[in-house]
């Protein structure tokens, strides 16, 4: 089964997300405190441990949880294949795949350190259907594909 390994916030946008205990996800809004979160398509990001693993093997120093800026770091579960529409149990937390992937600015501290960025082609962001508080070690189901 696909886990939550981390979740992550930032206070401010344009700065790397750093990991917390347990995030609350906010129905329609995203993950409470994250600067990113709000009432639009793009309230959570979630990307595959797998995916900054291949990231690693070409850099010299630890990409940490949220170096990518993403949200939600998982395990066990090919994010970027899921279409837009799936539905995501993610602990207790219900949540519905809006975008696959995303513009990378050019000024990525990550893209610059090593000359590659995973995000864009393999992180992905969705809505809160259903709020609840996730912690590291959550499962995470594909419950529905519309």
């Amino acid at each position: 089964m696909a886990e939550v390994v981390a979740v992550c916030i930032s206070e401010e946008k344009g700065q790397q997300k750093h990991p917390i205990a347990a995030g609350e996800l906010v129905e329609n809004h995203g993950i409470r405190g994250d600067a990113h979160a709000g009432p639009w398509h793009r309230q959570v990001s979630l990307l595959g441990e797998e995916s900054v693993e291949k990231v690693q093997k070409h850099v010299d120093f630890p990409l940490l949880p949220g170096a990518f800026a993403e949200n939600l770091l998982i395990r066990g579960l090919c994010l970027y294949t899921l279409p837009v529409g799936t539905r995501l149990e993610i602990g207790p937390a219900l949540a519905e795949v809006t975008q696959i992937g995303k513009t990378c600015h050019n000024d990525c501290a990550i893209r610059k350190a090593a000359g590659d960025c995973v995000m864009p082609r393999e992180g992905i962001f969705v809505r809160i259907l259903r709020g609840g508080t996730v912690r590291p070690g959550d499962g995470i189901r594909v419950i529905e594909t519309e």
